[in-house]
């Protein structure tokens, strides 16, 4: 546990600033992602330094199939997000409080120990929501920078500026999760509003980090012409034709479990329209 950053005492609690939902917290309550507590006036980090979940993975896996392919990562979460996706597929970790699942004490030094012992090039932060655990993932980034390593974020972008720009100087990579380019939809499955993560990719794009979006096309939600064609209208008119585009396969999965799998076809036809429309590189995973 670690005291936070990003919020403002309150009459009754704290105000969360890390991300747009601005949570108002109440004493001994928590904030939408479950993992940021008040206590006696102040907010914290429960699930700093200890992480459920660290493996060795295929950058690949992350997607990322353009920063060092043919190269492995160190991949950890904590638990935790700000997001309330129905089709959640690691809704073990992120859907849970951090004492509601496994997890180890392991210090921002030693994740970045491991990773060099074992001689790899970078660190992913993964699985969960990375920004609800920002003051972990900041200080593995920071000492891994100083030592060379590459820090990867695979996220869905749903951060405040001020957290954001904090971390862009130590950040090299990030796959960004694009849930839908309609905001009711991105509010009715997700629980979350569409403007600020695309405001964040743009952002991350000017920085210099290298960024690949991911758009999972859940069936009969986000998988039609006209959603898949405002994604691509929208990269290409914000000069991203070049960032590649990961269309990715829905499996029922959590609380959405009564929808078919996406047909394959309705992959090919996506990667053929946004060919279409002038994106230049594009994978299909999970097929």
């Amino acid at each position: 546990m670690k005291e936070a950053r990003f919020y403002a005492a309150t009459g009754d609690g704290v105000q969360c600033l890390l991300c747009p939902h601005r949570c108002r917290i109440k004493e001994g309550g928590r904030g939408l992602c479950r993992s940021r507590e008040c206590r006696d006036g102040k907010l914290y980090a429960l699930s700093y330094g200890r992480p459920c979940a660290l493996a060795v993975d295929p950058v690949e896996k992350k997607p990322l199939n353009h920063l060092m392919p043919g190269t492995h990562c160190l991949s950890l979460s904590c638990t935790g997000c700000n997001l309330s996706c129905r089709w959640c597929q690691n809704s073990d970790i992120s859907q849970v409080k951090p004492e509601e699942t496994d997890s180890a004490e392991w210090s921002p030094e030693e994740i970045v120990d491991a990773a060099m012992r074992r001689s790899l090039p970078s660190i992913a932060y993964t699985y969960t929501e990375p920004f609800t655990w920002w003051e972990y993932m900041h200080d593995i980034a920071v000492l891994a920078h100083e030592r060379g390593l590459k820090n990867i974020l695979v996220s869905a972008g749903y951060v405040e500026k001020e957290p954001l720009q904090e971390l862009l100087p130590y950040l090299d990579a990030a796959n960004i999760d694009i849930k839908a380019m309609d905001d009711a939809i991105c509010r009715k499955y997700c629980g979350a509003s569409l403007a600020p993560v695309l405001e964040n990719i743009l952002a991350m794009h000017s920085a210099g980090v290298h960024v690949e979006i991911t758009n999972l096309l859940v069936t009969g939600v986000n998988d039609s012409d006209e959603q898949v064609g405002a994604l691509c209208k929208w990269m290409a008119g914000n000069g991203l034709q070049d960032v590649p585009l990961h269309f990715s396969r829905f499996f029922p999965r959590y609380r959405f479990t009564d929808v078919a799998p996406t047909p394959k076809p309705t992959l090919l036809k996506a990667r053929d329209h946004a060919h279409s429309l002038g994106i230049k590189t594009i994978h299909l995973g999970n097929i």
